[in-house]
């Protein structure tokens, strides 16, 4: 019963602190100087694990466009009636169950790592892309067939599913591209959110 009702908590407290989807998602840098702790986290999981900032945001944008709680819409019962969801996809990057439990298995399970938070949604993307590189080799700056492993999971990718899907393959070239136009405009400014919290100073923040 503790355990449910910390459960429950958890999810209340993400759900009224969950913050606004950034006024400008097509410009990273504006979406950093909305949210500069995105960057905090971003620049972490990037560092734990190897997938760039510019990807990381690139895959939240295409799965949840910055919505904390996002969901794919349910099917809908004789055309009318809402019925059940296509997938238990949840959060920032849309983690399926099966997923996250792995995630939370390999990283700790702790009552406040969920997949309304950007910290964990970040830090499961580029867990996930460690894992794909790992094990199919492909290179953290390829960020087309880094998704297409993400979308179709690993098993998937070695099968070539998505060679049966032209929507996904469109996807995850417009994925790619977001990736390196966000690059680009986070070389010039990323110093901006290198030194944001007050107790950080140039050069000891770079």
């Amino acid at each position: 019963m503790l355990g449910l009702l910390m459960g429950v908590w958890a999810t209340l407290r993400f759900s009224l602190l969950a913050p606004d989807p950034p006024a400008n998602p097509e410009d990273l840098c504006e979406i950093f100087r909305e949210h500069p702790v995105w960057y905090d986290y971003a620049r972490e999981s990037e560092q734990r694990w190897g997938t760039p900032i510019a990807t990381q945001m690139a895959f939240v944008y295409y799965e949840s466009s910055f919505r904390s709680h996002a969901r794919p819409p349910r099917t809908l019962l004789w055309g009318l009636i809402p019925w059940t969801r296509p997938t238990s996809a949840y959060g920032y990057a849309q983690a399926l169950d099966p997923a996250w439990g792995e995630y939370l298995a390999a990283n700790g399970d702790g009552w406040f790592t969920v997949r309304t938070d950007m910290e964990y949604a970040l830090d499961f993307v580029g867990w996930y892309n460690h894992l794909t590189h790992r094990q199919l080799g492909i290179e953290f700056y390829n960020p087309r067939q880094l998704y297409l492993a993400y979308h179709e999971g690993r098993g998937g990718y070695q099968r070539r599913t998505f060679d049966q899907k032209p929507d996904i393959t469109a996807l995850a070239s417009r994925v790619q591209t977001r990736a390196f136009r966000y690059d680009n405009q986070l070389q010039v400014c990323e110093q901006e959110f290198q030194c944001w919290r007050w107790y950080q100073f140039w050069p000891f923040c770079g």
